[in-house]
């Protein structure tokens, strides 16, 4: 999608797009701290034998989340409209505020079918969403109707139609369970308690991310911040499919972590750094080989000026790769405090650099930002890891020694 509206749209247009498309995973990442990743840790041990309940629970939770996502889009929309009413972002808000509540449930029932370790439906309900949201998205643009709003807009339809197959499935394929389910203040509580420190460490996963297109809009115009999508878009495939796998890898390393205790989590860490550290430079490499040739073909000759610049997003992307382990071992421990902090020392660092380095170099200044925050954040995470590793091995209680009487 993002690749078609960079070829289809002038610059400006397109960075209209990716300033709202920030905010837009902004509440995407708030919704997953707080609704689905406790989902993939309590759903794989808590309330496994009882999971048609919780999900009763999380819908009640996900309706109250959109009510409230809908009525701050729209009063951000108008106050834009009023003070900018031809840069675009306005209808790109209103379209957030449209859109994200349908992917969102999207989201949630996919996660659900993940809790079983049966992604074969999932993946059914997404390859659904990506027809319907291109063959959309294509129709709008043949009648010239295709605009920030617009495209938002389409997203939200093929996310509701997706959703609502998957929900349907759901119906069908959960049982009622062993335990009884969970009373809403109960499972509300579990979430908030693990959820707090994962919603900070959202907030600080998407500073040094996505914070700096509204920057190099606002520094350096709505064109540069084009650029820098246009750049980031070939960081997306790794971004987006490790996200995938990290969902599915959660509850697995949750009931690791329940089985096997540190240790295990931490094997389960190297291997997961390891393999996805090694896929993305094997993902970059070809890319970084032929990237003159390869903006041609994906923006039909456009953004070739900043082509040299894909170095710094590849190095990004390689780190943000390394993360994926410690992260996911950090918390299947529920350690969601380590997590933040990594975070928040990474985005902290990131914005003292960054906002000299954007206004000095612009678009390069804002990426060379993204890898330095992204290696940071790896080797924080690693580092918190270690020394939880050694405070539980501390902490192991020890046998007393058998003594013998002749």
């Amino acid at each position: 999608m993002s690749i078609l509206l960079a070829r289809w749209w002038a610059p400006q247009a397109y960075g209209a797009y990716a300033v709202g498309f920030a905010v837009f995973l902004l509440i995407l990442m708030l919704y997953q701290s707080l609704m689905l990743e406790p989902m993939s840790v309590f759903g794989g041990s808590a309330y496994r034998n009882c999971l048609r309940g919780y999900l009763k629970s999380l819908l009640v939770f996900h309706f109250g989340a959109s009510a409230f996502i809908l009525v701050v889009m729209f009063v951000a929309a108008a106050v834009v409209l009023r003070s900018n009413p031809v840069s675009g972002f306005s209808g790109a808000l209103a379209g957030v505020g449209l859109a994200a509540p349908a992917v969102l449930l999207l989201w949630l029932a996919k996660r659900m079918f993940y809790l079983e370790l049966s992604p074969a439906p999932a993946a059914g309900g997404a390859l659904l969403y990506f027809v319907l949201l291109l063959g959309s998205l294509t129709l709008a643009h043949q009648f010239h109707i295709l605009s920030p709003f617009s495209a938002f807009l389409i997203t939200g339809i093929a996310a509701l139609a997706g959703s609502s197959v998957l929900l349907m499935l759901l119906k069908a394929h959960l049982s009622v369970g062993e335990d009884p389910p969970p009373s809403l203040r109960d499972a509300w509580r579990r979430h908030w308690q693990y959820g707090r420190w994962a919603l900070a460490g959202s907030a600080f996963t998407w500073i040094p991310n996505y914070m700096f297109y509204p920057l190099v809009g606002s520094f350096c115009g709505m064109r540069q911040a084009g650029e820098l999508k246009a750049l980031m878009n070939f960081s997306a495939p790794v971004l987006q499919g490790y996200g995938a796998l990290a969902t599915l890898l959660l509850p697995y390393a949750a009931r690791t972590q329940q089985n096997q205790g540190c240790s295990g989590s931490y094997a389960l860490m190297c291997r997961i750094s390891l393999i996805s550290t090694a896929g993305a430079i094997l993902y970059w490499c070809p890319l970084l080989l032929f990237k003159s040739s390869l903006f041609r073909l994906t923006y039909s000759g456009g953004y070739a000026q900043v082509a040299y610049l894909l170095p710094i997003a590849a190095i990004a992307s390689i780190f943000w790769s390394a993360f994926l382990g410690p992260a996911t071992a950090l918390r299947a421990m529920e350690s969601t405090a380590q997590v933040f902090a990594a975070l928040f020392i990474s985005s902290v660092v990131s914005v003292m650099i960054g906002i000299p380095a954007i206004r000095a170099w612009g678009v390069g200044g804002a990426l060379s930002a993204i890898a330095l925050s992204e290696a940071i954040a790896f080797l924080m995470a690693f580092v918190l890891l270690q020394r939880k590793m050694r405070r539980a091995s501390q902490e192991i209680p020890v046998a007393p020694a058998l003594t013998t009487t002749e």
